[in-house]
């Protein structure tokens, strides 16, 4: 049933990329017999060839293996090509294999950039260093057989016609990670090359209950509408789409039968920013408070649509700065809650503390009612729809990281249960902790998916991830939580400005047009253009070590605390600038700069 009906071109699974000097030449290996595509270094224009062109002392190419094509941008003189020179098999997905990528791969077709004014290279290299970042993009996922943008239960659905188109074509284009990379190949008419990519996260297992054996997968489904770094992408837009918006999907094959459960994720719906400023937790800003209903009914409209009924469930603290936006969330949404409308407010911090996480049962008692209502899908061992589900659980706190990864593996756990038990597996109070190999891998299962969704966001793994994996808060976990909140407050005041930067670059957010992009980006004015933390450090370093060497020697001359005072004084003053002016000394994006 959940076969994909055979399309009119299969994607080449294996290819050799050709490097001229004067053109990219990719050759399908796989055994398909098709024509090579040929790309100009000049001009990327592309064409179809039947065979490879000559190799000779001056025509000298570089070869290697591809595994696939992940698209192309044009920049401000050149454009650049994206290939896959890795990937790794990380599983199947109804039975088919999926793949991880390992490494990507720019390659220049900007010749013309040579005969450009000298400061449109300028502008064109800094552009460039852009996709060097972007060939570090971590949590890419495809394969060449079936949509890995749909869920199963949307996969289900699809109609004959639908099922015999392109992937490409098929997929959902809010969860495909190269929609806008692949618009040249469009042009072309090239859906073999045409590979479609998500990312997210993608793990599974196999356990053994008694003598059967039950396989576990967990798929998180990224949306690129409003992709990017934990700081610089905060809350929701004009439209409603959300930051960190990411669909999980958790898939149990047992006994032939196949069921999927479905819950998402994403910031809080309405116009907020957090802008970093070197304090370690800056301020919370709402923006435009007053269009806040309107944002947040755009949003769960477009869920409602997409998912049926939702409850909203909110973790954030009630007090302080979360709290006021707990409060204009729950304002915001006594204007729209219906009947396939819920929302439910749970103060993670409050009830759970840092350790006690095994209160989440509470919030499970006041959820429980929606989930038996909206149930699951479960397909029978013919492929027969025996159960859909009819709605979705939306979890956020503020990052929705860490509390949302604990809260969505409870109610993972506790899905899997009720699947099991409808398989007939479980009998009625069996529960997954009876099972100890079952339980362990679960727990790691969902802590590898946290650990996930938090690179791609904040930069380092999950907090919280100890009780996740192991069940329980350890002191090596919260030492470790520790270290991951230093290195998330280094990432966010001097390095995801520019990593921002190179997300709009790639999902089209930023689009380079040559008339306004003829200044570098990084090109700065007033005190920002002299602004430099590592500066500021060194001087205010500079300064303390004079100090004290002044004082050292005050014993012996008294002039010398004069210039003691003095050195102090010009220490402190610095200090007070950079902590006054903390924004301009942080790594901010210089392309795409939305107010929300």
């Amino acid at each position: 049933m959940m076969e994909r009906a055979e399309s009119c071109q299969k994607l080449y699974t294996r290819m050799r990329l050709w490097e001229f000097p004067d053109e990219y030449v990719i050759e399908p290996t796989d055994g398909s017999s098709a024509s090579s595509l040929s790309i100009s270094r000049v001009d990327a224009s592309m064409k179809l060839i039947d065979g490879i062109p000559e190799c000779n002392s001056i025509r000298v190419p570089k070869i290697q293996t591809i595994f696939g094509v992940v698209g192309m941008l044009k920049l401000v003189a050149g454009s650049y090509l994206i290939v896959i020179t890795g990937r790794e098999c990380v599983g199947s997905y109804l039975g088919h294999p999926i793949f991880k990528v390992i490494s990507l791969k720019v390659l220049p077709c900007d010749h013309s950039v040579k005969n450009s004014p000298e400061e449109q290279k300028k502008v064109e290299n800094e552009f460039s260093r852009l996709l060097k970042i972007a060939e570090r993009t971590s949590g890419l996922y495809f394969s060449y057989d079936t949509n890995l943008t749909l869920s199963a239960q949307r996969l289900y659905d699809l109609g004959d016609e639908s099922k015999l188109l392109p992937l490409w074509r098929q997929a959902e284009p809010r969860f495909l990670w190269n929609n806008y990379m692949l618009e040249v190949l469009l042009d072309n008419k090239l859906d073999p090359y045409l590979l479609p990519v998500v990312q997210g996260s993608f793990h599974n297992f196999q356990a053994a209950i008694g003598k059967e054996i039950v396989d576990v997968t967990l798929i998180a489904r990224r949306c690129t509408r409003r992709n990017g770094t934990r700081m610089w992408r905060r809350g929701a837009d004009p439209e409603g789409y959300v930051a960190n918006f990411v669909e999980t999907e958790q898939i149990v094959q047992m006994n032939g039968f196949t069921s999927s459960f479905v819950q998402v994720r994403g910031s809080i719906p309405f116009l907020w920013e957090q802008i970093v400023d070197l304090t370690y937790k800056p301020k919370f800003e709402i923006v435009r408070p007053e269009e806040a209903p309107r944002v947040a009914e755009r949003h769960f409209l477009d869920l409602r649509k997409k998912y049926g009924s939702v409850l909203a469930v909110d973790l954030v603290n009630t007090h302080g700065g979360e709290g006021r936006l707990s409060e204009k969330f729950a304002n915001a949404m006594q204007h729209i809650v219906s009947d396939d409308l819920r929302y439910l407010h749970f103060d993670f911090t409050k009830v759970c503390g840092h350790i006690h996480f095994e209160r989440l049962s509470f919030l499970y008692d006041q959820i429980a009612d929606f989930l038996e209502k909206n149930w699951y899908l479960l397909l029978n061992e013919k492929g027969e729809k025996m159960k859909e589900q009819l709605g979705v659980v939306r979890t956020n706190c503020i990052d929705c990281l860490d509390r949302t990864n604990v809260t969505q593996s409870m109610i993972g756990r506790k899905i899997l249960e009720l699947q099991l038990r409808r398989i007939g597996v479980f009998a009625a109070e069996e529960t997954i902790s009876s099972h100890p190999n079952l339980d362990e891998s679960f727990k790691i299962l969902w802590a590898n998916h946290g650990d996930d969704i938090s690179m791609q966001y904040s930069g380092t793994a999950a907090l919280k991830g100890d009780f996740v994996r192991f069940g329980q808060r350890r002191v090596q976990g919260i030492l470790k939580d520790g270290y991951n909140s230093l290195i998330r407050y280094y990432l966010n005041n001097f390095s995801d400005g520019t990593k921002q930067d190179a997300i709009d670059l790639l999902q089209g957010h930023y689009i380079v047009s040559v008339s306004r992009d003829m200044t570098p980006p990084s090109q700065t004015e007033g005190l920002e253009a002299i602004a430099s933390f590592p500066l500021a450090l060194c001087l205010v370093s500079i300064g303390l070590f004079f100090t004290t060497m002044s004082l050292r020697q005050v014993r012996y001359d008294l002039r010398h605390l004069f210039f003691s005072v003095l050195w102090a004084s010009i220490s402190v003053a610095i200090a007070a600038f950079v902590r006054a002016n903390g924004r301009i000394f942080c790594n901010r994006p210089r392309l795409h700069k939305p107010r929300c």
